[in-house]
């Protein structure tokens, strides 16, 4: 894989072409090198030979074409690069020429440059549209037109030609989804025709979506359990793989049902409803719920829709009477055809397997069968003929109720017949409230005492005395109307409720002296009032939401209920005032969603409400308050309060003390912004206290070995996936005076020098050179001559800043022999300096003549009384300040030159004496070797001889 800024590319060399008979084999070295003067003028010749016979030979091997494979991601801007046609070729000029440097002839090496190659497209077509191409470097970026797979390879479909600048191909198998360049290379002598695939890769960037939004599914109320039954509305998404649908799952199961997915052989994935309780209509014949489709994408996104189960009825309920019997009074003159009773049962199945028939039983006699005619199909019994003188007083009516498949219900009327010889009275209403068809419309909540109807009572026989009463359940109240005879008003006795209860049926009877009885029934309906605001069935909506949601992410379903009727109880949803914008509610749905990503580090709860508002007039509301809790998802690495931390630390600091704490914070909660620290590099060194953050070392440090420490530190959190951050630590260590200088010449109190009696005052004679390990003024050295032993030591001095040892005062005859003298080397260290002193031995004459008798003198312990003096200290350090971290070199480069010196004196001592006829000195004689630094080396001293010094 190859990219550059945000591209996700790759590339795949399939096939190299070069057809043998006419295309010249591609040798990229000829674009680099010059070329002689006979292929200058063979040049045009080739030209025109190409340019007529090359498409012809191109034609023949069209299939044997340079191949290319490239992928890239849907939906990236302009700009992003694809792949570099000169490098995927290996036409790149640098590694082209190297290749044919060894197959160059050597008569060209002194041609011209070949001129550069060119890329181009076969034809321009669509790819000014999707992908530009770098005419000189070959390069391939995308361009301004936003490539979408889906427009491209679900909709334009097709296949692939490569006559075209650009094609779209369409795989289903594979899933694959190809734009098709067809590219020249030139000059035409390095002619490449090249056939570049790219391979447009699938982004989740589409939702599954169902094709309605409303479904419906019907199951038998005796459907058993583990009973499937498929969806057929599956969820379409034009993603492919794994960012298609990938599952399906139900906002509420009624712990009734559940869902399972089945996948063909094609991939497609259908939801099937598993029946996981016993149904029943006659319970509940409806189950609503919202089926979600979810894809696979990360995050996934998410469809919806309503599913609707419907539950279907089957004949398992019979007929069944109220009452067992009724008791029915017909008086003698009743008009034929009267209604004098009502068989009445119930089903509670419907439709088909609801249906009653009623019949009598084959024990009721014939006579009262002609005399009372029972409707089939309704179950009222009227009266079919005139009652006669010879008609029996009494009739025992067994009635059947019938209903498919099962055992009749039975019913008994006992009709009594009354003989009269006189008229009955007659009841005339005279309505108020409005009538149409025999029924009485009264609206809900009318007050107290709104009057119904007027009732007079007429008597044919002209009796005075006619009672009158109301007969049924309501709130109705019949009453005589003063001062009129037989006049009653009907009216109400308290304010009626429609959701309680939508219909009465109640009747007026009168009755004379002589005992007739007339009915007159009054049918009384209600009529809705928007009398009743919407119910949220939760007054207090607790939601929970996973932080970095999908856009439109589903949140819930509001359901509220109005127990008003028709428009009265439509409900719409609204958000509040307080609610973020956010925010949408679908106003007939009511399903929440928010359209945009939360970040629980920038808010954690929202609260808000929301309202359910009726289509009544004036409408009528209700309010309920949405608390939304947004849950952590571990989206914040930790974060160091420092990207880099430094801390300054003396040396000589005591294992695992406190170094420093390192600050680091992480934005999530919980486990997700639990934050644990370690050490990548020096752990065995340093190691961090995870709960306080605290840096300690294991062991002392000393800065002379390591004058400074580099840390990482990295900080892991404890979500899962667990995120990540590294810091810098810087650890200086502070030096303290633990160090004494190291004086590295003389290297030894047993060496001397040879200083002549000629020289001058103010020459040099030798030097005390030293080191000091520490830094700072710590390593700032002084010198002073401390003890002085000899004819006239007073006549050296020592520079205090230097080393330097001079000569102040000219020496006479007197001073001849062995002058020593005690220097004291000390830094200026902090909160006491340290020191060292070395011996400096100065031997006065013309010559060395006795060796041993020097050397006796030096192993004996001299008498040299020390001096109080202090040394005067340079305030800065100087040359001779050596630091810990360029010691080592010095040293190094010290000791070798020792080596070599002491080897060379060796060898020339034992020279010396073979030419002398003197024997070579012993192992066991402690003779010291001078060794001056700095350019000071002198063969003389290597000899371990003194050494002349004079002003020359």
């Amino acid at each position: 894989m190859r990219g550059r800024g945000n591209a996700r590319s790759s590339r795949t060399l399939a096939v190299s072409w070069r057809p043998a008979t006419w295309h010249p084999r591609l040798d990229m070295g000829r674009l680099s090198r010059p070329r002689s003067s006979t292929s200058h003028r063979n040049l045009p010749h080739l030209f025109l030979f190409f340019l007529f016979v090359g498409p012809f030979n191109c034609l023949a091997s069209y299939s044997q074409a340079t191949e290319l494979l490239y992928s890239l991601n849907e939906g990236l801007p302009a700009g992003v690069f694809i792949g570099s046609l000169a490098e995927d070729l290996r036409l790149v000029p640098g590694e082209a020429g190297r290749q044919d440097q060894q197959s160059q002839p050597p008569e060209r090496s002194g041609a011209e440059p070949s001129p550069p190659l060119s890329f181009s497209l076969a034809s321009r077509g669509l790819s000014g549209q999707y992908v530009t191409l770098d005419n000189r470097s070959g390069e391939l970026h995308t361009s301004t037109q936003e490539i979408d797979r889906e427009a491209l390879c679900l909709e334009g479909g097709g296949g692939a030609a490569w006559g075209g600048s650009i094609s779209i191909s369409s795989f289903p198998a594979s899933d694959s989804c190809l734009l098709l360049l067809d590219v020249l290379v030139l000059p035409q002598e390095y002619f490449r025709f090249v056939k570049v695939k790219i391979a447009i890769q699938d982004i989740n960037d589409n939702a599954p979506q169902f094709p309605v939004s409303q479904i419906s599914v019907w199951l038998p109320e005796n459907a058993p359990v583990n009973t499937r039954l498929v969806i057929d509305h599956a969820a379409m998404d034009p993603d492919v793989g794994t960012n298609g649908v990938q599952t399906y799952r139900l906002l509420d199961y009624h712990r009734m049902f559940t869902l399972d997915v089945e996948e063909n052989e094609n991939g497609e994935r259908t939801p099937y409803l598993i029946v996981m309780g016993l149904l029943d209509r006659e319970t509940q014949d409806q189950y609503v719920s919202i089926i979600i489709a979810e894809d696979g994408g990360s995050p996934p996104l998410l469809g919806s829709a309503t599913l609707t189960i419907g539950i279907s009825d089957i004949n398992d309920n019979c007929p069944l009477f109220a009452d067992s019997q009724i008791n029915v009074t017909v008086y003698g003159n009743a008009t034929v055809g009267t209604p004098i009773a009502a068989a009445q049962a119930v089903d509670r199945d419907l439709g088909i397997n609801a249906q009653i028939t009623y019949s009598y039983s084959q024990k009721v006699p014939q006579a009262s069968k002609d005399l009372f005619h029972l409707e089939e199909t309704t179950g009222v019994i009227k009266l079919s003929r005139k009652i006669g003188g010879s008609v029996l007083q009494t009739h025992k009516l067994t009635i059947l109720a019938n209903g498919p498949g099962c055992i009749p219900a039975v019913m008994t009327a006992l009709v009594s017949i009354i003989k009269v010889t006189s008229r009955p009275p007659e009841i005339v209403p005279r309505y108020i409230a409005n009538e149409r068809d025999g029924i009485v419309y009264l609206k809900e909540l009318e007050p107290v005492n709104t009057p119904v109807a007027f009732f007079a009572i007429r008597d044919p026989e002209g009796k005075d005395k006619v009672n009158c009463y109301l007969d049924g359940e309501g709130p109705f109240r019949l009453s005589p109307y003063k001062p009129y005879n037989n006049e009653y008003l009907l009216e109400t006795t308290k304010p009626m409720d429609y959701e309680l209860q939508q219909f009465y049926e109640i009747a007026v009877v009168a009755w004379n002296s002589e005992g007739f009885h007339v009915r007159k029934v009054i049918k009384v309906q209600l009529l809705d009032d928007n009398d009743n605001a919407p119910v949220f069935l939760q007054h207090l909506i607790e939601l929970t939401i996973e932080e970095n949601n999908t856009p439109n992410a589903f949140l819930t379903k509001l359901y509220a209920t109005d127990a008003d009727s028709g428009e009265r109880g439509q409900i719409s949803y609204f958000l509040g005032p307080d609610a973020p914008s956010y925010f949408s509610l679908d106003s007939v749905t009511g399903i929440l969603t928010v359209s945009t990503q939360l970040d629980r580090e920038e808010k954690e709860k929202y609260r808000y409400t929301v309202r359910a508002v009726d289509s009544g007039k004036p409408p009528r509301e209700s309010v309920a308050t949405v608390a939304l809790t947004v849950l952590d998802k571990n989206d914040n690495s930790p974060r160091f309060i420092n990207k880099d931390f430094s801390f300054f630390v003396p040396e000589n600091f005591p294992g695992y003390g406190e170094i420093g704490v390192i600050s680091v914070t992480d934005a999530d909660a919980g486990r997700n912004g639990w934050v644990a620290l370690s050490v990548l590099n020096q752990s065995d060194i340093f190691v961090i206290d995870t709960g306080k953050g605290m840096l300690r070392a294991k062991v002392s440090l000393d800065r002379e070995q390591q004058s400074s420490y580099t840390l990482w530190v990295e900080a892991v959190d404890g979500g899962e996936p667990a995120l990540s951050s590294t810091a810098k630590i810087t650890i200086l260590l502070l030096d303290i005076n633990d160090n004494p200088p190291l004086v590295l010449f003389p290297q030894s109190n047993m060496s001397y020098l040879l200083v002549l009696p000629s020289t001058l005052p103010g020459s040099p004679v030798t030097e005390v050179y030293a080191v000091d390990k520490d830094t700072g003024m710590n390593a700032v050295i002084a010198y002073s001559i401390i003890g002085r032993r000899g004819p006239r030591p007073e006549s050296f001095r020592i520079d205090p800043k230097t080393g330097n040892i001079t000569l102040e005062e000219a020496l006479l005859q007197t001073d001849y022999g062995l002058h020593r003298l005690l220097v004291k080397v000390s830094d200026h260290g902090y909160p006491e300096p340290l020191y060292s002193t070395v011996m400096v031995n100065l031997f006065v004459n013309d010559t060395v003549s006795n060796e041993s008798y020097i050397e006796s003198l030096l192993r004996k312990e001299p008498e040299i009384n020390i001096e109080e003096k202090e040394p005067q200290i340079s305030i800065e350090p100087t040359h001779r300040k050596v630091e810990s971290v360029t010691c080592m070199p010095t040293l190094v480069a010290l000791s070798v030159i020792s080596l070599g010196s002491i080897t060379l004196v060796t060898g020339m001592g034992i020279y010396i004496c073979l030419r002398r006829g003197k024997k070579p000195p012993k192992e066991d004689e402690n003779l010291e070797v001078q060794i001056p630094l700095k350019g000071k080396i002198d063969l003389h001293m290597r000899e371990r001889k003194p050494m002349d010094i004079s002003n020359i």
